[in-house]
């Protein structure tokens, strides 16, 4: 089974009447629920836990994070941002989902400023596949269609992706690169743009696809915590010093 963890900040439901009617439960159980599954179990934590529900334990049973966030991304402890970035490095994979971008633990995983471009005016976009091949865009067409969503452009100011599997092209003409990987240590990372919370974005089947292939991709295949040991010398029978 691989495990899921469905971190969301659950601000706007409980606070804006729109958002509450698109998903009464929390984007995080509209997104836990269409991921349950014979090969995929999942939780789900929330700012509101006690500590943001996330442990140095809970990552360790943890194989795959998913990071929803908005309004709300100061909110989140340091510490908190340090467990997850150290979770990754370590071998846990993570999906960043539409303005986690801008959250405190994607920013601390690229070191750079993450910002972007962005305008709420409800224009439709097209969410296309850069390469057909990869295990994450497997059942997808050519492109997502997306009747709304908010708009975002580059530049975005994050490091080079190791490979972009999505380019979103907005009705109002900006184009982002939506769906990027990265390498951190041994742990592998997918950002994906859809899902401003004003939108049924997350009840879209192909958008559903992407994230469950995502987490499939993810999952760790060799999970360690990076050491820098003092080795005494190759083949010494003492072995090396933590």
């Amino acid at each position: 089974m691989i495990r899921v963890l469905v971190w969301n900040e659950f601000q706007h439901e409980k606070t804006k009447d729109a958002v509450k009617a698109i998903y009464p439960n929390g984007i995080h159980n509209t997104i836990a629920d269409f991921l349950r599954c014979d090969d995929i179990e999942v939780r789900t934590a929330t700012l509101d836990d006690e500590n943001c529900g996330i442990t140095k334990e809970i990552l360790d049973e943890t194989d795959v994070i998913i990071w929803w966030g908005h309004m709300a991304h100061k909110k989140v402890p340091d510490e908190v941002a340090a467990l997850v970035r150290d979770a990754v490095n370590s071998g846990m994979g993570a999906i960043f989902l539409h303005s986690a971008h801008h959250s405190k633990p994607f920013k601390l995983l690229m070191g750079t400023p993450c910002s972007l471009t962005w305008r709420e005016s409800s224009d439709s976009e097209l969410v296309w596949v850069t390469d057909p091949s990869h295990p994450i865009t497997q059942g997808i067409d050519r492109a997502i269609e997306l009747p709304h969503e908010e708009t975002y452009g580059e530049p975005f100011s994050i490091p080079n992706p190791d490979k972009v599997l999505f380019i979103g092209g907005y009705s109002g003409g900006e184009v982002f690169r939506s769906g990027c990987l990265f390498q951190r240590g041994n742990g592998q990372i997918f950002y994906f743009q859809p899902g401003h919370e004003s939108f049924p974005t997350y009840h879209i089947p192909e958008v559903q696809t992407v994230i469950r292939n995502a987490v499939r991709f993810l999952a760790p295949r060799y999970r360690a915590d990076i050491l820098c040991p003092h080795v005494r010398k190759w083949g010494d029978p003492q072995g090396y010093v933590r």
